[in-house]
């Protein structure tokens, strides 16, 4: 089932160039629609992921048989890497399934190109679409501003256990000229609905400062 449209040993016929080619913009256009389904992505780099199998099959095509070309063309790669900004953990892998895919319709296995790419999107598809790998209830930033003379070490661990899931101290800095402590928190609500009420006590205990309550930046998963 999985065996080569190309002969070992033969030259490219159009016939077999222009299909291999042809599925290469299909299999990277699959992916490219897999990996925008769900989460941030530019038009750049959708397109990347579309022309990329082509010009990996082609690249290798071209060095068929020449191991120092293809010694080259590997340094080539390496070299794109590390001159290209950072990417996400989950970009990296969408780059790599795209070079794999092209590199197999090279050797002219276009059956075994088509599972590939089939089973890899589905299986970024449900990884993307189902709550794998997420922290169970959405955490929250919380910022609250208190007077220099209250201690903070303490000072709403009871309203924490009211109203939180849990709670981490991520950083304390001083504001207005020195007169005001900010406290960044990370922390889970028992109940969405209550946040209000959480605020007041708070407003109660700060001395109607602010209290600022909201999504915190997402960490970029970087390699």
């Amino acid at each position: 089932m999985f065996t080569s449209i190309i002969d070992s040993g033969t030259s490219f016929s159009i016939s077999n160039t222009m299909l291999a080619t042809g599925c290469s913009i299909l299999f990277g256009f699959l992916i490219a629609v897999t990996y925008m389904s769900k989460g941030k992505y530019t038009k750049s780099y959708a397109t990347t992921l579309v022309v990329l199998p082509a010009i990996v099959q082609i690249v290798i095509m071209m060095v068929n048989g020449s191991v120092g070309a293809g010694i080259a063309i590997a340094g080539a790669f390496s070299l794109i890497r590390f001159r290209s900004q950072p990417a996400t953990s989950k970009e990296i892998s969408t780059i790599f399934l795209a070079m794999a895919i092209g590199l197999s319709n090279a050797m002219g296995f276009l059956t075994f190109s088509l599972f590939v790419t089939v089973l890899f999107c589905l299986l970024l598809f449900v990884l993307d679409h189902t709550r794998f790998g997420e922290k169970w209830g959405e955490e929250r930033g919380i910022r609250i501003v208190i007077p220099e003379n209250l201690d903070f070490t303490g000072a709403f661990d009871d309203l924490f256990a009211e109203f939180l899931k849990s709670v981490t101290l991520d950083r304390v800095k001083t504001t207005n000229m020195g007169s005001m402590f900010e406290l960044s928190y990370t922390a889970q609500f028992r109940s969405e609905v209550r946040q209000k009420e959480f605020i007041d006590a708070v407003r109660c205990r700060n001395g109607n400062l602010t209290v600022t309550v909201s999504r915190p930046m997402p960490d970029r998963e970087e390699l």
